[in-house]
């Protein structure tokens, strides 16, 4: 049995590998039950999230994540997200390798909106816009820019400070960032709007989103969490990695059904039907596209089996 650290998980979920793995895993599929999902009290802030996802493919791995988030922790300069990713093998049950769930869960999740950009952005986009300074930021930044020839890429947080921190950091990668202070702004000139905060107002407002805008909405994870107000999302194409953990979970989503803005017959496709050819993905350039997640197990699995077959040669 392994224990594989952040470092070790990034270096074995490389972008395109991880990309392309978790494309074929929504073509493939694998046994998903119904993940569980807790409130945890946290005395004088708001509550955290405990979540267990389980997953297998039959005879082959067993997987299972753990994972704590703390809205809290930003006020304590500590990462909202902490967890472990248990592989077991799918023959014997025999316990393979214990991942860091925090750096598998960022980069799983970047990587799966990048999937999606990669069916539904449009494929001159340039200009990337991210809402939020967290962990996921760069991530995001990474994945996007495997994915479409970004150029520009500004980054906004509700504290200029947290903005400017992200935008050193991706400068010190190489890549052209500035901090935006001003989000009324920013999101018309932007090609793709990331969205990766624990928001529970909307802050990305329809009424700024120009015609053939990409929309990757990855925060909101409880029904009533929302990065974007029911407006933006009547006025795109929507998509999800999953329509059921969205329609039970994702807030951009089930709030704007419940202000008759859409209707859940109104998502047009998930990944399992954007990786498996049923859905062509965007058809116009003027279209506007949302992309939802609200995270799989599916995909935790994927990048847990790339993490541990990266490291077998040294196991």
């Amino acid at each position: 049995m392994r224990v594989l650290n952040a470092g070790e998980t990034r270096e074995g979920l490389q972008w395109p590998r991880l990309i392309d793995g978790l494309d074929a895993m929504f073509k493939s599929g694998c046994v998903m039950p119904l993940r569980h999902h807790y409130e945890i009290e946290v005395p004088t802030e708001n509550s955290g999230t405990l979540l267990l996802m389980p997953a297998w493919t039959p005879g082959a791995y067993i997987g299972v994540k753990m994972v704590t988030v703390i809205p809290g922790n930003s006020a304590r300069s500590l990462p909202a997200i902490s967890g472990a990713y248990l592989l077991s093998s799918g023959a014997t049950g025999a316990l393979l390798a214990v991942i860091d769930g925090a750096e598998l869960t960022a980069r799983r999740t970047a990587a799966a909106s990048a999937l999606a950009a990669r069916y539904l952005a449009r494929s001159d986009a340039s200009r990337l816009l991210v809402v939020g300074a967290g962990k996921l930021a760069l991530n995001v930044i990474e994945a996007h820019t495997a994915v479409r020839p970004i150029t520009s890429i500004g980054i906004w947080a509700r504290r200029i400070e947290q903005a400017e921190e992200v935008t050193q950091a991706a400068r010190a990668l190489g890549y052209n960032a500035h901090a935006v202070d001003n989000l009324e702004q920013a999101v018309p000139k932007a090609d793709i709007i990331s969205c990766c905060t624990l928001s529970r107002s909307p802050l990305v407002k329809g009424a700024w989103v120009r015609a053939g805008t990409h929309i990757d909405l990855i925060g909101a994870f409880k029904p009533d969490m929302r990065e974007t107000d029911s407006a933006a999302i009547a006025k795109a194409s929507v998509f999800a990695d999953t329509r059921d953990g969205v329609l039970s979970e994702g807030g951009d989503i089930v709030q704007a059904i419940n202000d008759s803005a859409i209707a859940a017959t109104d998502i047009q496709a998930d990944l399992f039907d954007l990786a498996r050819g049923d859905h062509a993905g965007r058809e116009t350039d003027d279209e506007i596209t949302v992309f939802k997640s609200v995270g799989a197990a599916l995909e935790d699995l994927a990048a847990a089996i790339l993490t541990y077959e990266a490291a077998a040669p040294t196991i």
